[in-house]
Parts: C-alpha cells; structure tokens; sequence
C-alpha cells in the first residue's frame, strides 16, 4: 500500500512542525499531490511552534502605528544586519534571506496570515533591546506581535488547512514513520524510507516509544527536510558549542522536548546536502526548572522587563547593557565567562507581579485561550500571573524571603557553595536604590527602565513602577536561580531563495529542499550570530512556504 500512495505523490515533506505544514499546504492549495512523514504521533502534530508564546516579527504594522511606533523597512534591516554580524563567505544567501524575510514581514506577512484567520494581540512586546550604538544588535523599537492564541494560534490555520487537503486527497499524512534514509536516483533526491513505529498515544511533548513494527519506501519528485534543529540533544548542543560563547554547560534544562534530536539533520548531511554555520546557536539564560514537566529537563525561559537586578553566580551585577531583555547571546557569552553556567536575578514581588512572563502556550491560559477577561486579569490582580505565581510557590530555582540576609542565605544554600557575600550583595542593590527617585542618572539599567515606560505598552503591562529594590512595602524579596536553556539552532543546511539544497560541491541537489530551523530559518543562517525574536516562527512561515510553493512548481 505504501508503494502505490508513493507512486501518487509529487512531493515529501519530512516533519509535520509549523514549516513542515506551511510547505505542504502551500503544495496542496497548488493542485500538487503530498506526504507529511513524521516520527511522532498525530497529537504532535505542529511541532514546537505549538508550545511557542506565538511572537511575530512584524514591521510597520498597524498595531505598530496604533501605539505611536514609526518603524521601517530600513529602521529593521539596519538592526537585522546589526544583530546578524554577516562575516563569513556561508553568508552570501542567508544575507539574501534576511533581506527577503524583512521585506516579507514589512509588506504581505500580515495580510497573508490574517487572511487565514490569524489575529494578534493589540500590545507590541519589545524584545532584544540592545544597548549598544544604532548599528549594533537589537531592535530600535517594539516589534514582537504576540499572537491572539499563543503557540496554537500560529499551528491553526495550517493544521485546519492541512486536514481540509486530507479530506479532499491531495494531502497524506504519516504518522510514525520515522525517515532512516532519502532515496538518490541518478543524483536526484526522490524519496524516503526509514521504519515505522508502534502507535503511541503518549502526551504531546513526552517522549514516545522508538519500537519498531515495520519498514517503509515512499517515492516522489522532490523532498522537503523540514525536521528541526537539535535543542533536545544537549550532546550535540555541547559538540557544536562556539569556542567565542566559553566552554559549554555542564548543566543545560531543554526548552523543546527530546526528540528535538538533529537525528534528520545528520541524515540529509550524510546524503551530500551542505550544512553551514552550525556553530552559531540560540540559547536562554533566563531558563527555569518546570515544576510540573512535560518532557525530559523541561525548562521555561522567564520573558523578563527591565527592572531585575541580574549578578552572576559570585554576586557581581551584569556589566551594561546586559540587563533583562536586552541581549540573549551577549549575556550567555559573559556568564560562561565568569566559570559558572547560572545566575541570579534579584527581585520584588512589585516586579515580578508586572514584568514576569513566561514562555509557551502552556504557561499563559489567557493569550492560549483567547480569554479578554483573564487577560484584563493579568494586569489587575494584586499578585503576578498565575502560572508564574505557581513557579514562585512550587520552582526549585525561587527563592521567597523578607530580608536579604536571609535571601542571600537561601541562595547559597541552593547553589551550594558560599561565593554570594552579603555585604557586596547588599552594596550593589542600595547603590541601585539610590539612583531610582531621580528621573536623570547615570546607572544605565535604571536610564533603560526610564526609557521603556516611555513606551505606553511597558507602562501598562510591562514594566514595574520604578521603586527600591529594599522598600519593605514593594516585597517580598524575590531570587531566581537561572539556568541555561537550549533552544534554536541558528546555521542549518544552505539554501537559496526557493530552498533548494545546495551539495558541498556548491552545486544544488536536484530533488532537495529544506525549511525551518533544518535551513536555520532560511538559506543556511537567517539570523547571522543573533536574533531579534519573534524571527523563528516567521522563518518557519517564509521558508516553509518559498519550499513548498518552488517545490509543486518544479514538480510540474
């Protein structure tokens, strides 16, 4: 039955996440015949889009507008070529795709989603915020489109998309049948075969069983590797790890389930596809243990404002800009520098009742579930928002008290060992202190907390009222432990704009497509070194669907 299904399809696509889904639906919408294969179950079906907060870059949008933003296609590619740091001879079409990707996310990306039913939440957030000159990384103004539906909300409209291709024959999906090879005939990609596994039912995100119950060989004219990156792998994470970010951690929690393993990457490599800029990586440093986890070392990553005092595991404060918020791979690389792979954040209860969020669909059920009333909530209730008070209660990495001497116990004692002294503790956060009553100083974190309540999205949700950190009626006292949490894969296989795959002889494989965090969002390494977020899932969008669009196009 598999050969004859196979004979009927022009295309496979391999991973049914976010790219996986746009790919083949836009084949399908194209009249063409597909295979979604997937080694997961159908509850998995969306990947890890599914879990995400469902951020979108956008620019000049007007929700933009609306709250007095002045973005620009040239205000974005100045800070996208910023943050990316193009500087090697592989950067020839990644640079080609960053400039295809602004360019889509400053015209046509909104109307094409919204077409399909997507909204968006009405306040921009502002992430990567930088801190250095006008040319150098981090975006210049809010651009973080959060999605009415979080991580769901995105997978919607292509999984409903997709089911209606089922119905109608033009799309086959394959669950449980995990890729072990692709198929070459006369240099030409044209099909899959690997082995089927025995159904499991097992919860979305927990890891399912590798059995085998029988072998599979599906044919087609073109393949598309939509498969991942390998965040769930912390061995592979530590072998590609960059010498420039220090020695890897030796403790790391996983911001994507475990069978985000790279296993596909490896194979379509090992089938002459050209794999670039592997080194270059994105990682939290804001990561959590979850109390209550989904899948092994499940890790959340807090979405901090600017208001948190940050010092590294011997209690001196992070050097400016790298404040909360501002630079992601800035502040990984000093913390690996200082011998130690956590930090600390000091807090109030004022603060993280304002500024604490909490990445993924899971831990916001207002966004997640559309519900205005819970949102409204979030921004009324006395205390922080529910899920990050139940980390605050339940979260082996927090740390409540009254007085500092007594925080500043409790943290050694978690971290097991004495480097915290209280006396240089206790300087730090009261010369900090005395800054805060003044609207003009010279502490930048506190200039940074200024500047973003000029913005009317922190003021209202988003950043605390500024206050001492040692005023008894903002507590209580509030540390949080911070962990490395791995994440994205930033290089991936090269591309050029129809994501087709180049070999290593420079030429492109016939047959070979790639999308999604397996082309590093588009060409092999959208982003350079850095990400201005909200820029994954839109990769996952504009790859998967430059892939599937040239792909029913070549197949006739």
């Amino acid at each position: 039955m598999a050969g004859s299904l196979a004979e009927q399809a022009d295309v496979i696509v391999v991973g049914g996440g976010l790219s996986g889904l746009v790919a083949a639906t836009e084949i399908a919408d194209a009249g063409k015949r597909v295979i979604v294969v997937d080694q997961e179950g159908e509850q998995s079906l969306g990947g890890q889009a599914f879990w995400s907060f469902g951020g979108l870059f956008l620019v000049n949008s007007p929700e933009q507008r609306r709250l007095g933003i002045k973005d620009s296609f040239e205000l974005a590619m100045q800070d996208w070529l910023g943050t990316a740091g193009f500087d090697r001879d592989e950067d020839f079409w990644p640079r080609q795709w960053a400039e295809a990707y602004v360019a889509f996310a400053a015209s046509e990306k909104r109307d094409w989603l919204r077409a399909m039913g997507h909204r968006i939440f009405p306040v921009v957030g502002w992430a990567e915020r930088g801190g250095y000159d006008a040319m150098g990384h981090g975006n210049s103004v809010p651009r973080f489109h959060v999605t009415w539906g979080t991580g769901p909300g995105i997978v919607e409209p292509f999984e409903r998309r997709a089911r209606e291709a089922a119905k109608n024959g033009r799309l086959i999906f394959k669950f449980r049948h995990r890729v072990d090879a692709l198929s070459i005939t006369n240099g030409t990609v044209d099909g899959v075969s690997g082995a089927i596994l025995e159904p499991d039912h097992v919860e979305r995100g927990k890891s399912s069983s590798r059995k085998i119950v029988g072998e599979f060989s599906l044919k087609a004219q073109a393949v598309i590797v939509a498969s991942g990156g390998i965040g769930g792998n912390h061995d592979l994470v530590r072998q590609n790890w960059p010498k420039r970010l220090g020695e890897p951690p030796k403790f790391m929690i996983s911001g994507v389930p475990e069978h985000v393993d790279g296993r596909m990457i490896g194979i379509t490599e090992t089938a002459g596809a050209r794999l670039i800029n592997r080194d270059r990586m994105w990682h939290y440093v804001e990561g959590i243990q979850n109390w209550n986890p989904i899948w092994p070392r499940h890790g959340i990553r807090i979405l901090p404002g600017p208001s948190s005092m940050w010092f590294d595991a011997s209690g001196t404060r992070l050097p400016a800009p790298l404040f909360p918020g501002s630079d992601t791979l800035g502040q990984l690389q000093y913390i690996m520098s200082t011998g130690y792979d956590y930090s600390w954040f000091i807090l109030t209860q004022s603060i993280i009742k304002k500024e604490f969020a909490l990445s993924g669909s899971e831990q916001n059920p207002d966004l997640t579930g559309k519900s205005w009333r819970m949102t409204l909530r979030r921004a009324t209730s006395k205390g922080a928002p529910a899920p990050v008070e139940a980390f605050k209660r339940h979260g082996v990495d927090f740390i409540v008290r009254d007085k500092l001497e007594d925080l500043v116990a409790e943290m050694n004692r978690l971290a097991g060992n004495d480097l915290l002294r209280l006396d240089e503790v206790r300087m730090q956060i009261e010369a900090r202190d005395r800054e805060i009553a003044n609207p003009y100083v010279k502490d930048a974190q506190v200039m940074n907390i200024h500047n973003a309540r000029r913005y009317v999205g922190d003021r209202l949700i988003r950043t605390a009222s500024p206050h001492r950190i040692l005023d008894p009626a903002q507590g209580p006292l509030i540390a949080v432990k911070l962990n490395i949490l791995t994440r994205k894969t930033l290089g991936g296989f090269e591309t050029d704009l129809d994501s087709r795959v180049f070999g290593e002889e420079g030429s492109v494989i016939p047959g070979l497509y790639a999308a999604g965090e397996a082309a590093g969002f588009g060409g092999g390494g959208v982003h350079g070194y850095r990400s201005l977020e909200g820029t994954f899932l839109g990769g996952c969008l504009f790859s998967g669907r430059n892939a599937g669009r040239a792909a029913a196009k070549a197949a006739g």
